[in-house]
């Protein structure tokens, strides 16, 4: 983390994971979300800072999905290498971020209670709900439940995708799993949404998992956006982070605002875009979104990219507070 000593920013690591799975982590601040300016008022979203990190230990990278607990400060996150992150935020004195510690790395287990190849547990979408996390992979398409506590040493158990498997495509399956308040219209249900599969109209499958309004929707598709993950808001509306890249245009991104009363089986749904963003930003392969409630009762929306373990990438966490 960047640690404030004499009125100068240093890096400090954190190496604070439990024994056997030290995870050392070095973060620099972000304090502007547009280059070479300090506005940070951006329509109905505030940027209220971001951390780039890194570490020499090769496991981490390529996070697809974050959840944090109730404290705002602690977190799951998956990895598109079939394995868990956990740890947790730090803050300055003025609340910003400013680094993670506890940073500890985990393989998830198969079925078979055991590890397998990137093929087998390419993980994209996660969902925090009571006792489980609920993870969703694709090329082998699959969503699955793993107990909570204990998610790091347990076999899963399988839930029902709602999607037919043949609906999805090899790399473009289901990124998106979020949890509806329970006093929505949605009654608490999870909902899945897919990064490019779509329908003979071009519109992107997607489904209610359970509850009364188990059955399956789709998502209007604007090219070139792909969506990559998504949470509920406190008054039930939906957000879905999308991206967007090309080798002329680089990498763009984008927050789609859906009304979670029209999200029903037959359904189309759209909504309208919060923010965009190209490379003139703080942004890169934004794979992660999480809505969380700030000190203050606000709500904040935290976005994390994943870098593809390349040296090209950056891996970032960036806060947002929702201003509407």
């Amino acid at each position: 983390m960047l640690a404030w000593t004499a009125g100068v920013f240093s890096l400090v690591a954190f190496p604070v994971a439990p024994a056997g799975e030290f995870v050392p982590v070095t973060a620099q601040i972000i304090k502007t979300f547009r280059q070479g300016s300090a506005n940070n008022e951006l329509g109905p979203l505030q940027f209220l800072g971001g951390l780039q990190y890194s570490s020499s230990d090769r496991r981490l990278g390529g996070v697809s999905s974050i959840r944090f607990r109730p404290d705002g400060r602690s977190f799951v996150a998956i990895l598109d290498s079939g394995d868990w992150m956990t740890g947790q935020t730090v803050r300055d004195g003025a609340g910003r971020l400013a680094g993670l510690a506890d940073i500890s790395i985990a393989p998830m287990l198969g079925a078979d209670g055991q590890p397998g190849s990137k093929s087998e547990m390419d993980s994209e979408g996660l969902a925090a709900r009571g006792s489980k996390l609920i993870v969703s992979y694709e090329r082998q398409h699959r969503i699955a439940a793993y107990p909570d506590p204990g998610f790091e040493t347990s076999k899963p158990r399988p839930v029902d995708m709602v999607i037919p498997k043949r609906e999805l495509r090899s790399n473009g399956g289901i990124e998106t799993l979020a949890v509806a308040p329970a006093g929505s219209p949605l009654k608490g249900a999870i909902v899945a949404v897919a990064e490019r599969s779509i329908d003979g109209d071009g519109n992107l499958f997607a489904a209610v998992l359970d509850g009364p309004l188990k059955g399956v929707f789709k998502v209007s598709k604007e090219d070139p956006w792909d969506v990559t993950d998504g949470d509920f808001l406190p008054d039930g509306d939906l957000l879905l982070l999308e991206r967007r890249f090309s080798f002329t245009g680089g990498v763009g991104m984008r927050i789609r605002r859906i009304d979670d009363r029209t999200i029903r089986p037959g359904a189309v749904v759209d909504g309208k875009v919060l923010i965009e963003a190209d490379m003139s930003a703080e942004i890169d392969n934004m794979e992660g979104l999480d809505v969380i409630r700030g000190p203050e009762g606000d709500t904040r929306i935290i976005l994390v990219s994943d870098d593809n373990r390349s040296f090209l990438q950056r891996n970032l966490m960036l806060e947002f507070r929702l201003t509407e």
